[in-house]
């Protein structure tokens, strides 16, 4: 297999019909290491919206339990490239992440910021900063475009940019008017940056931080308060980057794919995990939680997502599961699978449930 290869194979498929199957390769085969990177990034600038990081801050869920977050988000956000949106994992985690988004009062706006993040941070990473062995081009942006425009669909989230270029604008415009300290922002952000030194051996735990801190743009360093990176050090984790590209440029392409489940620092289930007790369960939820709240006709037919015998299980958190201790309060009529669903967000009403997946 020659380097290029999974890049020609990329630009005989459709930005639009295939933009699942690009974004697999992209993550799996040509830029693994750098759409992680790029991804946790784009989920760290989220933490500088006081109204996203204040909620973090207040759930624990991103201090008391910052490696089970890590890997949570990790397996759902990696469970639906791999396996799309097709019955199976990938459905499975888009419905859990529904789930989870929809026991709190988000706003519209901040369902978009995040997604604009997604969609921004890896063309940033491997184009604007230079850090990619090679660019993506207007197709493979347009590619991730249209599947990060997918799951907003799927997300319930109303008026979606529907170009790179919106989404870059919105993620500008929306940083510039929101980027605010709180101290539950800077608290996730401190528990994250912490957890990222663990990855490293503990001799190297100091500059892995300093180098940590260098690539975050000053727009961050400002809104969180930390002390600002040396002008040396911006500059040795630039050139490290970029002298890393090089060296990958040089590499044989990677011809088996490396998936998110497969990735070291993903520790919290060592025996293998369930897609349905990924993540939070509000502690005061009293409904069942395998049925989305979003419930798109395109995608779970008419009559909904699973069957009522499926429906008919019980809450884990009532069940005694170990989130159902520490986990926080649900705002009154949000639960996601109960009838003030809508009240949430942008979720659709609910409908009720069938199964696809026989």
């Amino acid at each position: 297999m020659k380097r290029f290869d999974w890049r020609d194979e990329i630009h005989r498929l459709d930005a639009e019909a295939d933009c699942v199957r690009i974004m697999q390769i992209l993550n799996s085969h040509e830029f693994p290491w750098d759409m992680g990177r790029a991804l946790g990034i784009a989920l760290y600038r989220t933490y500088a919206v006081p109204s996203i990081g204040e909620l973090l801050g207040k759930t624990d869920q991103f201090t008391g339990k910052t490696q089970k977050r890590y890997d949570d988000t990790a397996l759902i956000l990696g469970n639906m490239i791999r396996h799309g949106f097709d019955p199976g994992k990938g459905r499975d985690s888009l419905r859990r992440m529904n789930q989870m988004h929809r026991s709190y009062d988000i706003s519209n706006d901040d369902y978009r910021y995040v997604l604009s993040t997604f969609v921004v941070m890896p063309v940033r990473w491997l184009n604007d900063y230079g850090y990619g062995w090679r660019k993506l081009s207007d197709h493979e942006i347009g590619a991730i475009t249209h599947y990060y425009r997918k799951l907003g669909k799927y997300m319930g989230i109303k008026d979606i940019p529907e170009t790179y270029e919106g989404f870059r604008d919105l993620l500008d415009n929306y940083e510039r008017d929101h980027f605010a300290y709180t101290e539950g922002g800077r608290k996730v952000s401190d528990s994250t940056l912490d957890l990222m030194v663990t990855f490293y051996p503990p001799r190297v735990a100091g500059l892995a931080r300093k180098f940590s801190m260098a690539i975050l743009d000053e727009s961050l360093i400002t809104t969180f308060r930390y002390d600002p990176p040396s002008k040396a050090m911006r500059k040795s984790a630039d050139i490290a980057l970029k002298l890393r590209a090089k060296v990958v440029r040089r590499m044989k392409p990677r011809e088996e794919p490396l998936w998110a489940d497969m990735n070291p620092n993903i520790r919290s289930y060592p025996k293998g995990y369930d897609v349905d007790q990924l993540g939070t369960f509000p502690a005061t939820c009293p409904v069942q939680h395998n049925v989305d709240p979003v419930a798109h006709e395109d995608l779970y037919g008419k009559e909904g997502d699973r069957p009522a015998e499926a429906a008919a299980e019980s809450c884990p958190a009532d069940a005694g599961s170990a989130e159902a201790g520490s986990a926080e309060a649900a705002p009154a009529g949000s639960c996601p699978a109960g009838t003030g669903a809508a009240d949430a967000g942008p979720a659709e009403t609910i409908k009720n449930p069938v199964d696809e997946r026989a």
